[in-house]
């Protein structure tokens, strides 16, 4: 609830978290939504030591509600990185590690650029639920041409697209992947896998889809290059496509590398997902909630020393 269970504005959110403790409250509510449970004994009788940690009274273990979390061992305020969740999710179309670094006014722009990665690899639940109903399947291509490369896809990369149609007939939730080469059967690999069983599956018509109708799925198809209108045949997949690739260039300028794509298309995910969310303090409050039970990503492994800072 808006007000209740997470800010309404920013003002909201400067208001409940002045300090480090409100922020730990806040999180241990969310990594323990049923009470402190100790993860030596199991007990749950607790107290709260000066240094802000959760000590068990049975067993005597200390526990901190951001270790394993993408905030362990940080070093900054539990509250910078709360504003920092709250410009990612309250601004429509997110922003940029040099927005981030400049309105929290980091010193480098690598720190900015760790924490967006954090935070991205936050933002999609592994157990998430799969697609449903009716479901348009396909792939596009992002990225640019290489000079001199002969023709092709050039540095171009695949990203397989899948978008559920809800029962209203608008579109629903999508999931989005990259693929190794484009027009392979990776695709349909990727349909098992975001997609139930039992499902609707549109696309258009390619030979290595036609396996969908034996694994399970209902596989409808039109033959693209036979369309007069190729984008009318899958008409929520071409539009997934288009607003990816422009908020590509419109937030983050096509500053992606190949290697970090996933964590970027994470986060479109995440966004397109909630775009109808009539709070965007709602979208603060399940970002939080999927950051207390993320793995900590220390900069170590999000850089690449053979290719630096994207």
């Amino acid at each position: 609830m808006r007000g209740v269970d997470y800010p309404s504005t920013y003002q909201q959110l400067l208001d409940w978290f002045p300090d480090n403790d409100s922020c730990l409250d806040y999180l241990a509510a969310l990594r323990w939504p049923e009470g402190f449970v100790c993860p030596k004994c199991e007990a749950r009788e607790f107290w709260r030591t000066g240094a802000g940690l959760w000590m068990c009274r049975t067993c005597g273990r200390r526990t901190s509600v951001t270790a394993g979390t993408i905030f362990d061992r940080t070093r900054t305020p539990l509250s910078t990185w709360f504003a920092a969740i709250w410009f990612l999710t309250s601004q429509k179309n997110g922003m940029s590690a040099l927005g981030l670094q400049r309105v929290l006014g980091f010193g480098s722009y690598e720190t900015a650029w760790a924490w967006m990665h954090k935070l991205r690899r936050a933002m999609v639940r592994p157990e998430r639920d799969k697609l449903s109903g009716v479901v348009e399947l396909d792939e596009t291509m992002i990225g640019g041409a290489t000079r001199n490369s002969g023709g092709g896809y050039g540095d171009k990369v695949a990203v397989m697209i899948a978008i559920e149609h809800n029962e209203t007939h608008r579109l629903g939730r999508v999931r989005l992947a990259v693929a190794d080469h484009p027009g392979t059967s990776q695709l349909v690999d990727f349909a098992t896998t975001v997609i139930e069983p039992g499902s609707t599956i549109r696309t258009d018509g390619a030979r290595t889809l036609r396996r969908l109708a034996d694994l399970g799925y209902t596989h409808e198809f039109t033959l693209g290059y036979s369309a007069p209108d190729k984008a009318s045949v899958l008409p929520g997949v071409h539009l997934v496509a288009s607003l990816l690739k422009r908020w590509l260039i419109g937030t983050l300028h096509f500053r992606v590398e190949e290697q970090h794509l996933p964590y970027y298309l994470d986060e479109y995910t995440f966004r397109f997902n909630r775009r109808n969310a009539k709070s965007r303090g709602l979208l603060f409050y399940r970002l939080l909630q999927q950051a207390v039970d993320t793995d900590p990503h220390p900069l170590k492994d999000l850089l690449k020393p053979e290719t630096g800072i994207p």
